[in-house]
């Protein structure tokens, strides 16, 4: 094999891995399958706590059925109330009943498009930024610019320049950075995440927000 080809199939191997979304081999992979495709989610390890939470109900079903019953185009998706399965359309959904889990907030974690986050209430009532022990929503975001990102920034919040070049080319939401919980990502299936956000949505009070369809997470099982 001539050297020219050797360095020519190490760059095309290259390109096709992003380094940002390799997996660690001791990372855990997560699967939803919807109508739409399949979203794989890598769990980060330095969110035990919500990690271990999320991997326990995907092993006893719970999600399996469940809908994204929030849909914010350019923002994110929710899903995960247990009683959105087989939810009729004018049923409201996401009051929260699945107890809290203490926040794990981390600096080197943001609102990339694909990132997973704990939802949770408001810091009106939950001043310590509790998780939901079951709801979670995914980010989709869009592009942003130098001044857009400025606008996010204070004594408290600063995006280094890996986080800058994310939002930049990638995209995402970087007005919820440090006020969530992020415990994963997806790795493979974004597309699938655009056509759920692509789903119209209601305007009335009771069920804003909601698709017109249901878009249940048919399957939700570990891959690893």
């Amino acid at each position: 094999m001539s050297k020219c080809f050797s360095f020519l199939m190490i760059f095309l191997l290259a390109m096709t891995v992003n380094s940002t979304d390799v997996v660690a081999q001791d990372e855990r992979l997560v699967m939803i399958r919807t109508d739409f495709g399949d979203m794989t989610f890598k769990l980060y390890n330095d969110t035990p706590l919500h990690r271990d939470n999320f991997i326990k109900r995907v092993k006893e079903g719970f999600y399996n059925g469940t809908l994204f019953h929030r849909s914010v185009p350019y923002f994110m998706a929710q899903g995960g109330d247990p009683n959105s399965k087989n939810a009729p359309l004018t049923k409201p959904l996401g009051v929260d009943n699945c107890g809290q889990i203490p926040a794990e907030i981390r600096a080197n974690h943001f609102h990339k498009k694909g990132a997973l986050s704990a939802a949770r209430i408001p810091d009106s009532g939950n001043p310590e930024r509790k998780s939901s022990g079951c709801q979670f929503f995914v980010t989709q975001g869009w592009v942003q610019n130098d001044k857009q990102i400025d606008s996010h920034e204070n004594e408290n919040r600063k995006f280094s320049y890996f986080q800058r070049a994310w939002y930049k080319v990638r995209g995402g939401y970087p007005f919820l950075d440090g006020d969530y919980t992020i415990f994963g990502e997806i790795v493979d299936g974004l597309e699938v995440l655009d056509m759920i956000m692509a789903i119209p949505t209601s305007k009335e009070a009771a069920t804003k927000d909601r698709p017109l369809i249901n878009i249940a997470m048919n399957e939700v099982k570990m891959l690893n």
